[in-house]
């Protein structure tokens, strides 16, 4: 079973207050120019981060939140130093992400 890694947070501060979206389009281009396949995702849909069983984590949180999950551990490290104000944790899931998901399965306005 593969373990995850994932930074946590209001949907409003990772999508408003933090500059995520450059963070991500960064780190896809630099994925892309050294031949890497994706390993992160950011998540808005609250039913699938709920199936993660994450759930000592959520006390922390307003209900609505996001969550940028990675396969790299040192990745989600970074983000917390980069982004703060984020709890950060990890778990072990059957379901296994895929570069090839369609973008809307992840993430929902």
């Amino acid at each position: 079973m593969p373990k995850y890694y994932f930074v946590i947070a209001s949907r409003n501060f990772l999508m408003n207050e933090e500059p995520i979206e450059e963070i991500l389009r960064e780190r896809t281009n630099h994925y892309k120019e050294i031949n890497k396949d994706i390993d992160f995702w950011f998540i808005t849909n609250p039913d699938l981060l709920k199936s993660f069983n994450i759930n000592h984590t959520y006390a922390q949180l307003t209900a609505d939140y996001a969550a940028i999950i990675a396969l790299d551990k040192q990745f989600i490290q970074w983000l917390k130093l980069r982004i703060g104000f984020v709890a950060i944790g990890e778990f072990q899931s059957n379901y296994i992400f895929s570069s090839n998901m369609k973008k809307s399965s992840l993430h929902t306005s």
